[in-house]
């Protein structure tokens, strides 16, 4: 490549990052190289085919729009696989131009650009049997911060892995409230798993478990089912708080183990611990804390904000003209604080607004247009093993005298204040309660609960104990 054909392609990186904005720039085209330029052509190259088929069906007239403002008798630019580049037989990967949009403002041409990158994923994910995807839930989309780190990087690395690579962790078991993005990340693996020929990723919701197995039991063809589940080389469930009955339960659990014994890699998501699923046959929750457990937790503001710029980056790629100035992202950063949708909602508000009236987003119209998204703040999600901890160190005494059966004056009052705790701290049941006490029956539970509800009431010097176990468990 000549030194002239070297600082246009820096100069078109610089048009590239300046149209789609830093974060998008980063994901979809930092690994982006220029082979060559020939006549009316730009041929270009990328690590793998996923990033080529997304680049062709959401980037395609971006691109050709930054090499035509270099170089106005470029006509067409090819996109090639570096990987098949080096094999001995490069004929065979056929490059796929980038041509600009056919006349006519309909978008028929930008929406078969987008069906062919995603159609070859999709048919093989929905011949399987899996739940829809969502074609925008990639890991390009996907903004890490503090709280959601380990969970990206384990799900990335889930994603990346190959038939036959050992397994390192089994099964990858993420844990979330609701819009902190388990489903996002699930399928982001989903989609870069099945990018390529090599494994069978399939993504199922339990709703969508259940529902298959009950269709199979009526049809007799459980076993068929079955093998099926069993054939893939990742599964991926989500939402499994919503598997019920006892049958479903003992065939998906059945099915874990046969995957996981026999090396292939389960991901699963749901919105509370292994431990917490009282629902969940003992044996189910014991196979799944046994793997990597990994907690997504509340959006910090700096996450919040990264949200949002990606969110209108997103939103520019179909409209160039839509601006959200930096006011109104600190502004909604601060105040939306309950989850990832709300954010997502909020650029949706504005973007519709914006467009519809013909006006530019300002502070006091997005301050209108939201104010039903700017919610309260949650208090703290209290987690029993939190509970154990504190009221342990309060009292001088160990977590595991806590759990143990000793009967002394020195350990009964902590633990029925740690269980007393529980009950009025978090939405944990009498006997799960009791399960996280050494395997107490739910009526010691009770019990303790109502002795301490007793002794609070007379016992000032309970009173403010227990108040300031509160106060430590709610910083």
């Amino acid at each position: 490549m000549s030194n002239m054909e070297q600082d246009r392609w820096s100069r078109v990186k610089g048009r590239l990052r300046s149209s789609v904005g830093e974060d998008v720039y980063s994901s979809w085209f930092a690994r982006m190289d220029l082979e060559s330029v020939q006549d009316e052509s730009v041929h270009l190259s990328v690590p793998t085919r996923f990033l080529k088929s997304w680049i062709q069906a959401h980037y395609a007239e971006r691109v050709l729009t930054c090499w035509q403002a270099e170089m106005p008798e470029v006509h067409r630019v090819d996109v090639t696989v570096r990987s098949a580049m080096r094999v001995a037989a490069p004929a065979k990967e056929t490059p796929a131009p980038i041509a600009p949009r056919p006349e006519g403002r309909d978008g028929r041409a930008s929406s078969e650009l987008r069906a062919t990158a995603i159609a070859p994923v999709s048919a093989t994910h929905e011949a399987l049997g899996g739940s829809p995807l969502d074609p925008r839930l990639t890991f390009g989309s996907f903004v890490t911060g503090r709280s959601n780190t380990l969970a990206h990087a384990a799900a990335r690395q889930v994603a990346e892995g190959r038939r036959g690579d050992s397994v390192m962790f089994n099964p990858l078991y993420i844990h979330a409230g609701v819009g902190l993005g388990k489903t996002h990340l699930l399928q982001a693996v989903t989609w870069a798993g099945n990018s390529g020929t090599e494994r069978k990723v399939l993504y199922l919701t339990a709703e969508k478990f259940m529902y298959g197995f009950v269709a199979a039991l009526k049809t007799q063809t459980a076993l068929a089912f079955k093998e099926a589940l069993r054939g893939i080389d990742v599964l991926v469930i989500d939402d499994l708080q919503f598997l019920q009955g006892k049958t479903t339960q003992a065939e998906f659990c059945h099915t874990l183990n046969a995957l996981i014994d026999a090396g292939r890699q389960v991901v699963i998501a749901a919105d509370r611990p292994p431990s917490d699923l009282e629902s969940l046959d003992e044996r189910v929750r014991s196979r799944l804390a046994g793997g990597l457990v990994v907690e997504m937790g509340s959006l910090g503001e700096e996450l919040r904000l990264g949200i949002l710029k990606s969110r209108v980056a997103a939103a520019r790629a179909h409209h160039a003209s839509f601006e959200v100035p930096a006011p109104v992202l600190d502004y909604l950063a601060r105040t939306i604080t309950h989850n990832g949708r709300d954010l997502e909602g909020a650029i949706n508000r504005l973007l519709a607004h914006s467009k519809l009236n013909a006006t530019p987003v300002t502070l006091e119209m997005a301050e209108r247009e939201v104010r039903d998204l700017v919610r309260p703040m949650e208090p703290k999600r209290i987690k029993i093993e939190d509970i154990q901890r504190v009221v342990a160190r309060q009292y001088n005494v160990s977590r595991s005298d806590l759990l143990s059966s000793r009967r002394t004056a020195n350990v009964v009052r902590p633990r029925q204040v740690a269980m007393y705790l529980a009950k009025t701290l978090t939405l944990r049941s009498l006997p799960e309660i009791g399960r996280r006490f050494g395997g107490r029956d739910h009526t010691t539970v009770l019990h303790a609960v109502r002795t301490i509800e007793a002794l609070v009431g007379k016992d000032v010097t309970l009173q403010d104990e227990v108040e300031s176990l509160k106060r430590q468990l709610a910083e």
